[in-house]
C-alpha cells in the first residue's frame, strides 16, 4: 500500500511540456493547462449567457426562480467581496471584474471534480499570472489616484527603505498571492489522493472528494478575490 501510494503522489503535479516555435522564438508551454483554463473560461461565459437569457422578462412581471436565485447570489457576492472597498461607487464599478475573477477561479478549482480533469490552478503559472494581473491593476490605480509624484513617494520616501518597499510591493506580494492559491489547491489534491488510496474499498472517498472539493474550491476562490479587493482598495486610498 505504501509503495502504491508513493507512486500516486510521485506523479502528482507532473506536467507535459511542449515547445511551440513562433517566428524565431521557442516557447515552452503546458497544453493541458491551456485547454483546462479555456474550459474554465468557457464555463463562465456559458453561465453568463444562460443567466442573461433567464433574466429576459418584463419589469412588472413576478421574478422567475432564476432571477430570484441570481439576485440572492449577487447580493451575497456584493456584500462579501465589496465590503472592503472604501467607496461604494468604486466598488460597484469593480464588481464585474472581481466577480469574473472569482467565478473563473471557482470554475478552475471545480474542474478537478470531473473524472480525468484537474484544476488549472494546480499550475503555478496560472496562479502567478492572475497575481501579476492584480499587481498591474493595483499600480495602475495607485498612479491614477496619487499621480506620478505620489507614486514615486510610495517607494522612495524614505529613500533608505526603498529596496525593502520595492521588494515587498513588486515581488513578495504577488508571489505570496499566487503561491497561496497554488499551494492550497495542490495540497488539497494531494490530500484527496491519499484519502482515496487509503479508503479505496469503500464508497466514502468519492463522496468525500466531491464535498471536500466543492467547499475547498469555493473557499480558495473567495480568499484570492478578497485579497485582490484588499490590494486594490489600498491603492485607491487617499491619505
Amino acid at each position: 500500500m505504501r509503495e502504491e501510494l508513493g507512486r500516486l503522489i510521485e506523479h502528482l503535479g507532473q506536467k507535459e511540456i511542449a515547445t511551440w516555435h513562433i517566428g524565431g522564438f521557442a516557447m515552452r508551454v503546458d497544453p493541458k493547462t491551456i485547454v483546462l483554463s479555456a474550459i474554465a473560461s468557457l464555463i463562465v461565459v456559458l453561465l453568463a449567457l444562460f443567466l442573461r437569457r433567464g433574466l429576459r422578462q418584463a419589469i412588472e412581471d413576478k421574478p422567475s426562480r432564476t432571477q430570484a436565485a441570481l439576485d440572492f447570489v449577487m447580493d451575497q457576492l456584493q456584500s462579501q467581496l465589496l465590503s472592503n472597498f472604501g467607496s461604494s461607487e468604486f466598488g460597484r464599478r469593480m464588481f464585474p471584474f472581481i466577480a469574473t475573477l472569482f467565478l473563473f477561479i471557482l470554475a478552475s478549482n471545480w474542474l478537478s471534480l470531473l473524472p480525468g480533469l484537474e484544476a488549472p490552478t494546480t499550475n503555478p503559472n496560472v496562479t502567478l499570472g492572475l497575481a501579476l494581473m492584480i499587481l498591474v491593476l493595483v499600480h495602475f490605480f495607485l498612479i491614477r489616484t496619487k499621480g506620478l509624484r505620489g507614486y514615486r513617494k510610495e517607494f522612495f520616501s524614505p529613500w533608505w527603505l526603498s529596496p525593502i518597499t520595492i521588494l515587498s510591493e513588486v515581488v513578495a506580494r504577488p508571489l505570496s498571492h499566487g503561491f497561496r492559491l497554488f499551494g492550497n489547491v495542490f495540497a488539497e489534491m494531494v490530500l484527496v489522493t491519499i484519502v482515496m488510496a487509503k479508503l479505496e474499498p469503500f464508497a466514502v472517498p468519492i463522496a468525500l472528494r466531491v464535498i471536500f472539493g466543492i467547499g475547498f474550491g469555493l473557499i480558495q476562490a473567495f480568499v484570492f478575490s478578497i485579497l485582490a479587493v484588499a490590494y486594490i482598495n489600498l491603492a485607491t486610498e487617499k491619505h
